[in-house]
């Protein structure tokens, strides 16, 4: 690999960029910048190199790919800007099929860079539907953790409608990565505040929870999981580092709205049963919520939508009627999901992290976290007048939170793995 990079740097500085090293780094791009799985996107690149009759390779790292194109003529390669902040399934899609067209001879070099060109310019959601679904999946979320009033839910939808609204604003102003899940943070922080203080629910950990969970970066952390899983330890822990980062501006964003209120987020709450008939269908609302968050096509939502509404199944009968605690319902859970979504989402061509993870949004921990963060915010401003359980809550909440993330990436990540090694998919 080392070889391979030294050649790449040597011959690409002294030979020109070639319309095939063109079409290769643009779809290597375009996979990697919108929550393609690293192996899959690797996979892609040969493939596509083998299409157009070079051996490609490609070399990641956050915020980089180095591409290195070998033919009759020597090695070209470059180095190229690609960070992989954003999840589009859309773009994934359309990228995936170039690649089996070029690889099958049913596409030339020329064709395919017009292709990239135009998938490259493709338009995200429609800020109509980011916004409504935002709106629907928060509510839906709010259904699972037991909100049981009507005034409740239209809050917490509002909430996250105008957070969403509030997102897509700060997008065309700034492309900071922190700027906006803070300020739709702090939104639903300010929102269950005045919830506090006019009275209008007891919800108040839900009404501003449920429209931050809606912000949780899952794709990311189970894709950097599956890379430090295949030993790609640098980009691995860049792309953990880069969720948690987004989830402590959550974090911050929220404790900061409910500050400016005069509230502050119980450092424990019970959690109140959920029928099983109204369980499933919130998991149904969220899962297609997140399928539009990622700009999944409209005739493939069906399938992630089922397979959420089957887990979300299987992890009430393993609590509610087996007794089991949340972290082993969320492990079989997404056991279930892994080995479903695996072989699916390699026929569909879609990107692996972001359907699965839009399969079990329902099930992130992200009450426990925020409650955690909380907790440790009285913690500190409480001092030694702290409650004497205060501590054990936060403990609780945090043990909890890691647990249930660690249930659901191995359930999730184990099938995947399992799947390539038995089962991969042809190469070049």
């Amino acid at each position: 690999m080392t070889q391979t990079r030294e050649v790449m740097n040597r011959i690409g500085a002294e030979q020109g960029r070639g319309p095939t090293l063109e079409v290769i780094s643009s779809a290597a791009r375009l996979l990697f910048a919108n929550g393609q799985t690293t192996e899959r996107m690797v996979l892609a690149t040969k493939q596509l190199g083998v299409g157009l009759g070079v051996r490609a390779n490609v070399f990641p790292r956050w915020g980089e790919l180095d591409v290195c194109v070998e033919d009759g003529a020597g090695a070209h390669g470059e180095r190229i800007v690609a960070k992989p902040s954003g999840v589009d399934m859309s773009k994934v899609i359309a990228t995936q099929e170039l690649v089996d067209r070029v690889h099958d001879g049913r596409m030339v070099s020329s064709e395919a860079k017009v292709e990239l060109e135009k998938i490259s310019l493709s338009k995200p959601v429609s800020i109509l539907r980011f916004s409504a679904m935002a709106g629907a999946g928060a509510a839906a979320l709010g259904v699972i953790f037991g909100t049981a009033h009507l005034l409740s839910l239209i809050l917490i939808a509002l909430s996250a409608t105008m957070g969403a609204l509030i997102r897509r604003g700060l997008a065309r102003m700034s492309h900071n990565l922190y700027v906006q899940p803070f300020c739709a943070a702090l939104f639903a922080g300010v929102v269950g505040a005045v919830v506090v203080r006019m009275q209008l629910s007891s919800a108040l950990r839900l009404v501003a929870v449920c429209p931050c969970m809606v912000l949780v970066p899952g794709p990311h952390f189970l894709n950097g999981a599956l890379d430090l899983a295949r030993a790609r330890i640098a980009l691995g822990a860049a792309r953990i580092a880069y969720a948690s980062l987004i989830t402590l501006m959550i974090c911050a964003g929220l404790i900061l709205g409910l500050a400016l209120g005069g509230a502050n987020l119980p450092a424990s709450a019970p959690f109140r049963s959920v029928p099983l008939g109204y369980d499933v269908l919130a998991a149904g609302v969220a899962v297609a919520a997140y399928g539009s968050f990622f700009n999944m096509p409209w005739r493939m939502l069906p399938i992630p939508i089922l397979v959420g509404v089957l887990a979300h199944a299987s992890r009430w009968i393993v609590i509610s009627v087996a007794g089991a605690s949340a972290e082993i319902g969320a492990l079989v859970a997404c056991l279930l999901v892994g080995i479903i979504m695996t072989p699916v989402a390699d026929c569909l061509r879609l990107p692996f992290a972001g359907v699965a993870f839009a399969s079990v949004v329902s099930l992130i921990p992200g009450v426990f976290l925020f409650r955690t963060t909380g907790g440790l915010v009285d913690l500190v401003t409480s001092g030694p007048q702290a409650a004497k359980d205060l501590f054990a809550h936060v403990t609780a909440d945090a043990t909890t939170a890691f647990l249930i993330m660690l249930a659901m990436g191995f359930g999730l990540i184990f099938p995947n793995l399992c799947f390539e090694h038995f089962a991969r998919p042809r190469g070049p």
